[in-house]
């Protein structure tokens, strides 16, 4: 029993390192969460076994556990490089497969058709407004796309966003137009959200389903224009991590080196 306790023991040090090897490796991605190994203990027993003589069968990975903390914020200066100051996701659409992503990278870009996207050309989404005003018209994000003139033929000048998440456009006759106001997605447990790499995520039945709002009201956060998060990855706690993951590899390599000489013994007695 010894050989496969240890072994279990030796598979679970190897996916703490994994995991340990991964969040390193994202210490400087933007938008990226680092995840922690949850281990239980294993105890097996019938009824009729005495609770004061039931021993443990080793340990087992209960969970890979993300970490949704805020990671630091970095000045850009690039207008279209926003951060969330709090909770919340930035929803995105892929313009190909139609496929909605989550994420908490900024990082925009606009392409020559005025769609603000990511590198991917997935479309930020936006709730649509009044432009004049900037009133909310619908509760149904769109994609945030600049007209490339406006009403009078004034060519695009440039674009800002406001911490209330407004995009407003810049015309070169002087005049502003307000396209969109960004809508941010919160879930009942953000830990379910599938992890699909690009520092995106999508929503599952663990997640529960997207609730969209506005920045800065309830329980979102406001956004930092010219701004973007950092990983949340701290090296010398991962460091640390790995240090104690290698030592439990080893620990449990050594029991089952120990259960080896063991069973040679025996095996010696016997002969």
């Amino acid at each position: 029993m010894s050989f496969y306790t240890s072994l279990n023991g030796l598979k679970n040090a190897q996916t703490d390192l994994a995991v340990i090897s991964h969040n390193i490796a994202n210490a400087e991605t933007t938008g990226f969460k680092k995840s922690n190994v949850q281990f239980a203990d294993i105890v097996a027993g019938s009824a009729y076994a005495n609770p004061k003589m039931i021993q443990g069968i080793g340990a087992t990975v209960e969970a890979i556990q993300q970490n949704f903390a805020l990671g630091p914020i970095e000045q850009t200066g690039s207008a279209l490089d926003v951060a969330i100051n709090g909770d919340g996701f930035f929803s995105t659409v892929n313009a190909t497969t139609g496929q909605t992503y989550f994420t908490r990278n900024g990082s925009f870009t606009m392409d020559g058709a005025g769609f603000i996207s990511d590198p991917s050309n997935n479309r930020l989404q936006v709730f649509p407004v009044d432009p004049l005003t900037g009133a909310v018209t619908s509760a149904t994000p769109i994609d945030a796309q600049v007209p490339a003139t406006n009403g009078a033929g004034a060519e695009f000048a440039g674009v800002t966003v406001g911490s209330n998440g407004d995009v407003t456009a810049s015309y070169a006759d002087g005049t502003n137009a307000i396209i969109g106001k960004i809508a941010l997605a919160s879930f009942v447990s953000p830990t379910g959200l599938r992890q699909v790499g690009s520092s995106n995520w999508t929503a599952n039945g663990l997640s529960g389903a997207p609730s969209y709002g506005q920045p800065g009201n309830g329980q979102y956060g406001e956004l930092l224009s010219g701004a973007l998060e950092r990983s949340n990855v701290d090296i010398a706690e991962e460091l640390v991590g790995l240090i104690t993951a290698q030592r439990d590899f080893q620990a449990n390599a050594k029991a089952i080196d120990t259960a080896t000489q063991i069973s040679q013994t025996i095996i010696n007695l016997r002969t």
